[in-house]
């Protein structure tokens, strides 16, 4: 009796302790467990984002560089059209000073004779006397044509040199804020790459810890299953199934004693 009272008291508070230490790492496996996938889908997330402000950074470079190269193009369009203007409006006005001064000594011209000597040789009148003084009212038509070229070119070169202003103060605009833009991303995907690697080191703790508590849960309910239940439940029996089975032993026994001595015989 003492003998069974020693062993229940035994199987109950063994039997306690495994059951509360499987609770214990049951839940703590369950906790690390779900800790693990959130950390995991958090690193997961992070590296998304970091991966699409990449991509965004990659878009902004390139559409500064498209913009750079087309500013350029742009700039040499304008330059290459700005010194065409400008030099054409030299080259007519200095046409336009020629052609004043021409007039004007023509006008003030006291004699000159002009004949043609088609007219000469057929006798005609078609040469004149008096002063050469040119075609003074057709020359202001040509002047005045080439004072509105002048005026052209002009406006040609204030336009142009006006619009390139504007282009580039728009360029350098637009490329301080890209620049600003991609420093911005930059940084940020810097950021979320380190919260992954933080991420990733973590989930490294966390699975090690996870591993350890499964082999915890794993010991304490093999000694549940293979040390305890055996010992303490399944092997309870009533009093006289014992002295059934002791008995039965005994018997056995005997008669392996009995096939023993008639097989010494």
């Amino acid at each position: 009796a003492t003998a069974e009272a020693t062993k229940k008291g035994f199987c109950d508070t063994e039997l306690g302790k495994a059951e509360k230490d499987r609770d214990f790492r049951l839940q703590e496996t369950s906790k690390l467990d779900a800790e693990l996938k959130s950390l995991n889908l958090k690193a997961e997330e992070l590296a998304e984002e970091a991966r699409l402000l990449g991509d965004a950074v990659k878009g902004l470079r390139s559409d500064l560089g498209e913009a750079t190269t087309a500013r350029d193009e742009e700039k040499a369009e304008n330059v290459k059209t700005m010194k065409l203007s400008k030099e054409g409006y030299l080259a007519v006005k200095e046409a336009i000073a020629v052609l004043k001064t021409f007039y004007a000594r023509a006008g003030r011209a006291k004699a000159f004779v002009q004949f043609s000597p088609i007219d000469e040789a057929a006798g005609s009148d078609a040469g004149f006397e008096g002063a050469y003084k040119g075609k003074q009212e057709r020359s202001k038509g040509i002047i005045g044509m080439l004072e509105v070229i002048l005026t052209d070119f002009d406006r040609t070169v204030a336009t142009v040199s006006a619009e390139e202003e504007e282009a580039q103060n728009e360029f350098e605009t637009f490329e301080s804020e890209n620049r600003k833009d991609t420093e911005t991303k930059e940084a940020s995907k810097k950021m979320k790459e380190d919260e992954v690697v933080q991420k990733e080191e973590a989930l490294n703790t966390l699975a090690g810890a996870l591993k350890t508590a499964q082999k915890a849960l794993k010991e304490v309910q093999t000694e549940l299953t293979d040390v305890l239940h055996p010992m303490c439940i399944q092997a309870e029996e009533t009093y006289a199934e014992r002295v059934a089975k002791r008995e039965k032993e005994i018997e056995a026994l005997k008669e392996a004693h009995d096939i023993l001595e008639n097989w010494d015989q």
